[in-house]
């Protein structure tokens, strides 16, 4: 088990909590989650009507890619703008809470009732219906996806 362990050690971002909004709009990161996320995050839209919240470095990371394709691609620069424009920088408090701003809690749909996922290197925060009906949506296609995406992999 110690080759899991190292692999689970390098920040992956890992489960499924159901944590709930207070009522200033803030999140208690996951305890789980808290030490990667300590120096602070940048939360910004995701797809399909969550949040993603990543690391500083992870962004940047992020970014860089972006940055890279050409200023002349329509495709990239209105990523761009999606992506950077709704961005927040926030560093958890000592409670590991942190604050949601209004447009990304409008754009989420988030009230109280919230699901947080770890999905590898960044945390996604969907209200919680939203991410049981995507969830049920695409279980149906998960045993079919795995075959795609990993032909030689026995399970």
């Amino acid at each position: 088990m110690a080759g899991v362990d190292s692999f689970i050690g390098t920040g992956l971002l890992l489960g499924t909590y159901t944590p709930r909004l207070d009522e200033k709009g803030r999140l208690i990161l996951p305890a789980k989650f808290r030490a990667r996320l300590a120096s602070g995050l940048v939360m910004t839209r995701g797809q399909e009507r969550c949040l993603f919240l990543m690391p500083m470095d992870e962004f940047s990371r992020m970014y860089e890619q972006v940055r890279q394709a050409p200023v002349t691609s329509r495709q990239a620069r209105d990523y761009l703008r999606v992506l950077l424009s709704g961005a927040s920088d926030e560093m958890p408090d000592k409670q590991g809470r942190v604050s949601i701003p209004p447009v990304l809690r409008e754009y989420a749909g988030l009230d109280r009732d919230v699901a947080v996922i770890g999905a590898g290197t960044r945390v996604e925060v969907w209200d919680r219906a939203a991410w049981e009906a995507y969830l049920a949506e695409q279980e149906s296609a998960y045993s079919d996806t795995a075959e795609q995406i990993f032909p030689d992999l026995a399970f």
